[in-house]
């Protein structure tokens, strides 16, 4: 369901506003967390009092609810638009679209997800109401997105290619580096890289470590 057309208090203005305090919800899960961004403090944020908020979402589980297909939203309209560019002359398109993931991991609805999926861990109704846009991202963005975007063929061994690219990418962009820390990360995109090109069988790659 689209946050912005939720079934509910339907008018213009009222739509207006949710889309402000959904707006609001996602920077500060971003920014803050999960658990450290109230009902108080996203109302604060969308500039309204606690009551007119109660108003458009009368508890947590209304709001996040809302919340998530929003953020959902925001990250396929990310995604669309990261694999609807042409791939730029003489460059590897699996190179590309690995480019392309690692760009959108650090956008503000891929940081606010991430976080809610942090958060849900310990949090069954936070768990609840994430499954379904973690079905739908995995089947229709990453799996159809992302082999239009890296240009490669359905079978188990490209389907394994991208696993193991989306969930390397995303294992670095949550993971803490203490030092080193541009040089480690661009290393270790190296190697995804050339992984990818490895079981693509692209090419005359065919070690991790390039010399």
């Amino acid at each position: 369901m689209d946050a912005r057309t939720y079934p509910a208090k339907e008018t213009p203005k009222s739509r207006r506003t949710r889309a402000r305090i959904l707006d609001a919800a996602m920077r500060l899960f971003a920014e803050v967390g999960y658990h450290a961004a109230t009902n108080a403090m996203i109302a604060d944020a969308a500039n309204l009092t606690r009551g007119a908020m109660l108003y458009h979402f009368a508890s947590r589980e209304e709001l996040v609810e809302a919340a998530v297909s929003h953020i959902e939203v925001e990250r396929a309209r990310l995604f669309e638009a990261a694999a609807s560019g042409p791939v730029a002359p003489g460059v590897d398109a699996a190179e590309q679209a690995i480019d392309a993931y690692w760009a959108l991991l650090h956008e503000i609805p891929f940081i606010a997800f991430a976080e809610l999926e942090a958060a849900a861990r310990t949090d069954a109704m936070l768990r609840a109401r994430l499954a379904n846009a973690q079905s739908a991202f995995d089947h229709n963005q990453v799996g159809d997105r992302f082999l239009a975007l890296a240009q490669a063929g359905g079978d188990p061994r490209f389907q394994t290619s991208r696993d193991l690219g989306r969930f390397l990418l995303e294992g670095l962009a949550r993971g803490a580096m203490t030092f080193d820390e541009q040089a480690r990360k661009e290393r270790l995109l190296t190697v995804v890289k050339r992984a990818v090109r490895v079981l693509n069988r692209k090419g005359d790659v065919q070690e991790l470590w390039p010399d």
